[in-house]
């Protein structure tokens, strides 16, 4: 039925469109000859007021040259327009009216037609439903809260506060963090949380209260990175860039490995630096970091006297320490990492790739976007033959 519908609608376009095509024409010979016989007309008014002494004859003569060029350009217009129709314009409505509606159909019954299933929207229905539990289940927790005695156990006002944060809800994920920061026991962390959802609450904007979750979480622990980067955002929108940089390095630097917080660390530093004129900053400059006891100063340095056998068994001998400290702790991923690619440049390709499938095996338990999922992947194929 609707496709009937949509038909009687084209054809009632098609009618509206072509009709007054029918009745479009160019010049024809009428409107070319009554402008022809006006013209000659004025030729004649003119031999006869130059009789009658009304006009000079330089008058009349300028006069009749001016009728006759316009005679004669009228009538190079009669032959190019005589029986000619304008088809230029004509043709391009016509198309436009055949396209338009033989485009639409199509697209509709490939893409609109109520025949299809809403495919996108079925995948969607579970989602949907999990929000709707999500949002049952966070207003519950919110009621039991409320109605505590003893004003709620403070794990369950932080539950509720990141439950907002996810799903959007900025003003009342602060609303559940402040019932927290006014407890005694209240940690670092709890007000760069605080800080994070106000900032959020205001499309970045660090607002006074913020300002005050942002100090009072960077006094109580300087090494939280949550306290140090808002405080560099801060800094920076109170006009203090280099400082606001300088922070941001800083902590970078005071990281023993890697953590999935440097990513972010290190595109700001990057953005505020672009403004003071700093050099940029590279991820791979602080990730990973290990934790593993490398070579001192000193030994460096006594490594250059040696001679190429004593160099190389000086590099095994630390190899070696490495090895045996990584049996006393096998969950140290840039440990192994990092013995990995000292094989490898002895040139011990098995022992290389059992180090770097030992690191592949510790890395299932970190961040999907941890750059040392690559670095591990591509070692690997390029030891495996």
């Amino acid at each position: 039925m609707i496709w009937l519908v949509f038909a009687l609608l084209s054809v009632v376009g098609l009618l509206f469109m072509g009709l007054p095509l029918r009745h479009r024409s160019s010049r024809t010979p009428v409107p070319a000859d009554a402008t022809d016989a006006v013209l000659m007309d004025q030729l004649d008014e003119v031999r006869r007021d130059l009789e009658r002494g009304v006009i000079s004859d330089t008058e009349a003569t300028a006069a009749e040259q001016e009728i006759k060029r316009r005679i004669l350009v009228q009538s190079r217009r009669s032959v190019l327009s005589d029986g000619k129709p304008a088809t230029g314009g004509r043709l391009m409505v016509v198309l436009s009216a055949v396209f338009v509606p033989v485009f639409a159909f199509g697209y509709y019954s490939a893409m609109g037609s109520p025949e299809i299933p809403g495919v996108a929207f079925a995948e969607r229905a579970t989602e949907r439903q999990e929000a709707a539990e999500i949002a049952e289940l966070t207003d519950r927790l919110y009621v039991r809260l409320s109605s505590d005695p003893e004003g709620g156990p403070s794990e369950g006002w932080m539950l509720l506060g990141q439950t907002y944060s996810k799903m959007g809800r900025y003003a009342d994920a602060a609303d559940a963090y402040r019932v927290v920061a006014q407890r005694p026991k209240a940690d670092s962390a709890v007000f760069s949380m605080l800080a994070e959802v106000l900032i959020y609450a205001e499309q970045g904007v660090v607002t006074p209260e913020a300002d005050t979750a942002i100090d009072r979480a960077y006094e109580l622990d300087p090494s939280n990175p949550g306290a140090a980067f808002f405080k560099a955002v801060s800094l920076e929108q109170k006009g203090d860039e280099a400082r606001a940089h300088e922070m941001l390095v800083a902590r970078l630097d005071d990281a023993d490995r890697f953590f999935p917080w440097m990513e972010s660390f290190v595109g700001e530093a990057n953005r505020i630096g672009a403004k003071i004129g700093k050099a940029p900053i590279s991820l791979a400059d602080y990730a990973p970091k290990t934790s593993a006891s490398g070579p001192t100063q000193e030994d460096i340095e006594n490594a250059q006297d040696m001679s190429v056998e004593e160099r190389q068994d000086f590099i095994r001998s630390m190899v070696e320490r490495l090895a045996t400290r990584l049996e006393d702790e096998p969950d140290d991923l840039d440990g192994w990492m990092r013995l990995g690619n000292a094989y490898s440049v002895l040139g011990d390709t098995a022992p290389a790739i059992a180090a770097f499938e030992h690191a592949e095996i510790l890395l299932s338990e970190v961040p999907g976007d941890d750059p040392r999922r690559q670095a591990v992947q591509s070692a690997l194929e390029r030891l495996r033959p």
